[in-house]
């Protein structure tokens, strides 16, 4: 398989990330208007749902290798996950609320928010495994484009509410625009993916529990790789408020928004070739995943100046003077980044292909421990500055581990990537 067939997918899920994360990027300028202190806050709420999300993508994931790895019929599988998605939802919506009655601070205290979406809030990954699982990259990015669409709508209407001149908005409105738009768009995800998927004539509907059973160490593994690997992204911030509070916590995560638009560029790739990645035979799956790796750390690597020059000259402006110095710590964040976008790739090849996504975990873990040790002791010392140095030398000592496991398993010389060929089996 060429890199030109897996352009159209890719220019698909590109332009929609693309899309994604300009709608994004206004959602973040108008949060950060607000001041650091509530772009702290929020964006701390907002790692708390990435967390909860994270543990449960294995649901998504599980039916979308049930479509393109083993061809299974896609809605007995898509009804059964939904169900489980949605009861895992209620659960999660009574401990969210139990917690926010014991926390005090913001944004903990906020938590009763999030229990309010959390019923529906695990429909959208679960029903996008369908989309992923067929390739179909168009359905896939819809309810990605709508949910920062639905937030900035949900803002505008809060701030017009206000009717004092400035539209300033509490920390409260922001959640409850957030959190909005995660009912709304779960629902229509929810209806789109019941009607692209029927039931078959004489279908049985197959017990969630049962399937659950079935899948529990893949779903499990899955949720471990992509909660330790949200923690690793994010444990920077819960150190940065620790020590320097939610101002700096503030200033820290716009440079860490910034500074992960370039992984656009290597999840658009990874994402269009995840169906074929998942193929069963296991040179083709390799090849794929290899091309994939190699051309979305080039892409990133390209990108990557570009990328500060712009953000030194208009966060400014976008955002404010309080994130004037946010360009420093991007500095210190991009080399890591770029070396982490060959993780996509990787590990779409252990778990769409090998079913394996603990392999994946262990790489995540690995970036976390280093980081999170890196962090305790750079940030006291060097501040935003630190913190991003940790991240970026942690990043980079992961993805050279994960570059070993991943050459093992495919077949290719860990010492020469980009001039293997992934063309013959590997060893069992």
């Amino acid at each position: 398989m060429s890199l030109a067939g897996l352009v159209p997918g890719a220019a698909v899920h590109l332009a929609s990330r693309i899309a994604t994360v300009a709608l994004g990027l206004a959602v973040v300028v108008a949060v950060a208007r607000q001041g650091p202190e509530v772009q702290g806050a929020f964006t701390l709420f907002v790692a708390v749902e990435s967390a909860l999300l994270a543990l449960c993508s294995g649901f998504g994931l599980a039916l979308a290798r049930g479509v393109s790895h083993r061809g299974d019929d896609p809605a007995p599988l898509l009804r059964a996950w939904l169900r489980v998605a949605v009861a895992v939802g209620v659960l999660t919506a009574v401990a969210l609320f139990a917690a926010s009655r014991i926390a005090t601070q913001p944004p903990y205290g906020q938590l009763g928010w999030l229990a309010l979406a959390a019923p529906v809030l695990l429909v959208v990954p679960t029903a996008s495994g369908l989309w992923l699982g067929r390739g179909q990259m168009v359905r896939l990015s819809a309810p990605q484009v709508a949910l920062p669409l639905a937030v900035l709508a949900a803002l505008g209407l809060a701030a017009a509410s206000r009717g004092d001149g400035r539209g300033a908005l509490a920390l409260a409105d922001v959640l409850a625009a957030w959190v909005a738009s995660r009912v709304l768009v779960g629902l229509g995800s929810l209806a789109a993916s019941l009607r692209e998927a029927p039931p078959s004539p004489g279908m049985a509907p197959r017990p969630a529990l049962a399937l659950l059973c079935d899948e529990w160490r893949f779903v499990a593994a899955v949720g471990a790789a992509n909660v330790v690997a949200v923690l690793n992204y994010r444990v920077p911030l819960f150190v940065v408020e620790h020590v320097r509070g939610l101002d700096a916590t503030g200033v820290y995560a716009v440079a860490v928004q910034v500074a992960e638009l370039l992984w656009l560029l290597s999840a658009a790739l990874s994402t269009a070739a995840y169906r074929r990645i998942g193929a069963p035979d296991r040179a083709q799956a390799a090849r794929v995943a290899l091309q994939a790796t190699g051309w979305g750390v080039a892409a990133t690597l390209v990108a990557a100046p570009l990328l500060w020059v712009a953000a030194w000259a208009w966060l400014p402006l976008l955002v404010g003077a309080a994130y004037a110095d946010a360009w420093r710590p991007l500095a210190l964040l991009l080399p890591g980044v770029v070396l982490y976008a060959a993780a996509s790739a990787m590990s779409a090849f252990f778990t769409n292909h090998l079913g394996q996504p603990q392999w994946a975990a262990r790489i995540a873990a690995l970036s976390l421990a280093l980081n999170a040790l890196g962090c305790l002791w750079a940030v006291p010392r060097w501040g935003l500055e630190g913190a991003a140095a940790s991240t970026s030398l942690s990043y980079a000592l992961a993805i050279a581990a994960a570059w070993v496991q991943f050459a093992r398993a495919a077949g290719v010389p860990w010492h020469a990537p980009w001039a293997a060929r992934a063309d013959r089996q590997s060893p069992p």
